[in-house]
């Protein structure tokens, strides 16, 4: 399977793809016409028409918050 265009991997597509999708199902309306009514395809042709674009957070995840500690508190071992 080829990587679409736009995207760093198809996970993040079908995530954009899903997104999309349930705010069609929730009543947002269409950005481009489809022969499909199903919201899923619709949603697969607004991104391919460059009509949906997504924002990947450039925010580094640190250890600490991973760990569960808050940014700037040392993670304790207890």
């Amino acid at each position: 399977m080829k990587i679409e265009d736009g995207f760093d991997s198809n996970y993040r597509f079908v995530l954009v793809a899903a997104r999309r999708a349930r705010q069609l199902q929730n009543g947002s309306q269409p950005l481009v016409s489809s022969h499909s009514t199903k919201a899923c395809r619709v949603a697969q042709d607004e991104i391919a028409a460059g009509k949906v674009k997504y924002v990947r957070p450039e925010t580094p995840v640190e250890k600490d918050q991973v760990d569960g500690a808050r940014p700037g508190e040392a993670a304790s071992n207890s």
